[in-house]
């Protein structure tokens, strides 16, 4: 849930302005604090934060509506002795990107943001994954690393404040550590390395263009890699697709990659068009944003049905 607030902020902070075209921006600012609403409530002191209502083994077996179960619904949380760098610090990066969403009201994004720095301090203190400390959450949700969390969260709290000690943070040690640099991933829930690499790309773009920066430069590398394996005639391009062209990585909602892969060629694409730069390169072979563009075009049309 984390996760998708993160994502949703940044489709608002992006094309707010297309959403309000289509009479969509108030739902989906609406989806938004309903989610960080919750998440507030969920984080009652510092290093305590309730990641989980119900018991799955047993939530899986029953579709009633919430309202009729009579189940025991246990909370499980990760504290300073059940630690969970992942959990803790995705929730930090859902609260600070959408407390720029919410920047008009200045308390509840000043609220956000306290929440957010007190998470991620506490997932980068606490260096385990929630599913060692809690076992159980693995049949379900189980998370291949926090390195990622990491990196992402400090990335939205850069954007956030614009303290540069965040951006210190994932262009020092801890991105030599986690950000696997010119090695393209696939975005997802548990994995946020390719929007970490997107996200501090467009401070090179249209922000921080301090070209010195090598490991900043090293992020939009590795996304330039990402986006080239997604145009399908590159010369990089993922044999992850079916036949008609749709990204297909996992069975287990296998709608995940493909839409979550256009929307950062989406955000990539803009990115080079508002900046001016003309052309991505790929193992020699020239691409523009249109490119991009068309992919997800591509796999939205698909989706949809065509």
């Amino acid at each position: 849930m984390a996760f998708t607030a993160t994502v949703l902020s940044w489709a608002i902070l992006e094309y707010g302005d297309q959403m309000d075209a289509v009479n969509q921006l108030t739902p989906a600012k609406g989806s938004l604090k309903w989610i960080t609403d919750y998440l507030i409530n969920a984080h009652p002191e510092a290093n305590v934060l309730y990641i989980q209502v119900g018991d799955p083994n047993t939530d899986h077996g029953c579709w009633d509506r919430p309202e009729k179960i009579t189940k025991e619904r246990p909370l499980t949380q990760v504290n300073t002795s059940f630690p969970g760098a992942d959990v803790a610090a995705e929730t930090a990066a859902a609260m600070a990107s959408a407390s720029l969403v919410f920047k008009s009201d200045s308390a509840y994004s000043s609220t956000l943001l306290r929440h957010a720095k007190e998470l991620f301090t506490f997932a980068d203190k606490y260096r385990v994954l929630y599913s060692e400390s809690i076992p159980e959450v693995a049949t379900y949700y189980n998370s291949t690393g926090y390195g990622d969390e990491l990196l992402w969260a400090a990335s939205w709290l850069y954007h956030a404040t614009g303290d540069k000690s965040y951006l210190q943070y994932v262009t020092g040690q801890n991105g030599k550590l986690f950000a696997q640099w010119g090695s393209p991933t696939w975005f997802s829930w548990d994995n946020k390395l390719a929007g970490a690499q997107v996200l501090l790309s467009r401070l090179t773009f249209l922000g921080n263009k301090d070209t010195s920066n090598s490991n900043l430069q090293m992020y939009r590398k590795t996304a330039e890699a990402v986006m080239c394996g997604l145009i399908p005639d590159s010369p990089t391009a993922t044999k992850s697709r079916t036949d008609s062209g749709l990204i297909w990585v996992s069975e287990w909602n296998a709608l995940q990659h493909p839409v979550a892969s256009a929307f950062l060629a989406c955000l990539y694409s803009d990115y080079m068009l508002s900046s001016g730069t003309a052309k991505l390169s790929c193992n020699g072979d020239s691409y523009k944003p249109s490119d991009l563009r068309k992919f997800a075009k591509s796999q939205a049309d698909y989706v949809l049905g065509n």
